[in-house]
């Protein structure tokens, strides 16, 4: 029988804050057990202060690789997606957060990390290095990648249009997509202010989405992402 072996982590030589500013981050037991906590409080305080109720949970795949994509209004939107997944998927969803917000103060950083996973997204200087990372991260089973493909919270509450990198992502993947609508989170911690209010927020998931057969390319990308923005608005119609 072979003998057990145990690979020491790559970042030993890190500090706590460098290791969570770090992507991909190796696995922490105290981080896990610190985003358990917080993905249950989260969850706790959605359904109680925000009322949060979440449509079309059977189209989430219980096993595989997957892309959640949102409208993007708020800061409750990653945690209101997160909480549509089972506890035991937290630690391989990845909200994509972008570098420039998230990761160049400390305290946010740090809560970003622990609490949501949060991957840095290079949303200004080369994108192009972050789409990569997100093609790799879906390589792994049963990682769940989430975006906002308008690029940055909206000022007042209206979707802009969905940017082209969503599908340079997944064309020619077989990667399901599922669009997803969330209403009410942007009445309740709109951006620019401080702290949330207790307004009702709904999430909406919708059927998933392939795009195998369409190849790599400029075309192709902004035709995904102006089907992903149309199912979107879609779901917000009554």
């Amino acid at each position: 029988m072979d003998p057990w072996h145990y690979d020491t982590a790559a970042d030993l030589d890190r500090t706590p804050i460098e290791r969570l500013r770090n992507f991909p981050r190796e696995p922490d037991m105290l981080v896990y057990l610190l985003r358990i906590a917080a993905a249950i409080g989260a969850r706790t305080w959605l359904r109680v202060f925000h009322r949060l109720r979440i449509e079309g949970r059977e189209h989430l795949p219980r096993s595989g690789s997957f892309v959640l994509v949102a409208n993007h209004s708020s800061h409750l939107d990653a945690l209101c997606l997160l909480a549509a997944l089972p506890l035991s998927r937290i630690h391989h969803a990845f909200p994509a957060a972008a570098r420039d917000y998230f990761f160049v103060n400390t305290p946010r950083m740090v809560l970003a990390s622990i609490g949501t996973n949060a991957m840095p997204f290079e949303r200004t200087r080369s994108p192009s290095s972050s789409l990569s990372l997100c093609r790799q991260v879906l390589d792994h089973d049963g990682a769940c990648l989430i975006l906002f493909p308008e690029g940055s919270r909206s000022r007042d509450g209206s979707m802009a249009p969905f940017r082209p990198g969503i599908g340079l992502i997944v064309a020619g993947t077989d990667t399901p997509v599922m669009p997803c609508r969330l209403d009410g989170a942007f009445e309740a911690w709109p951006r620019g202010r401080r702290w949330p209010r207790p307004r009702a927020v709904t999430l909406r998931i919708g059927a998933a989405r392939r795009y195998a057969e369409l190849p790599r390319g400029k075309q192709s990308a902004e035709r995904i992402a102006a089907e992903l923005e149309a199912a979107v608005r879609r779901l917000g119609e009554p």
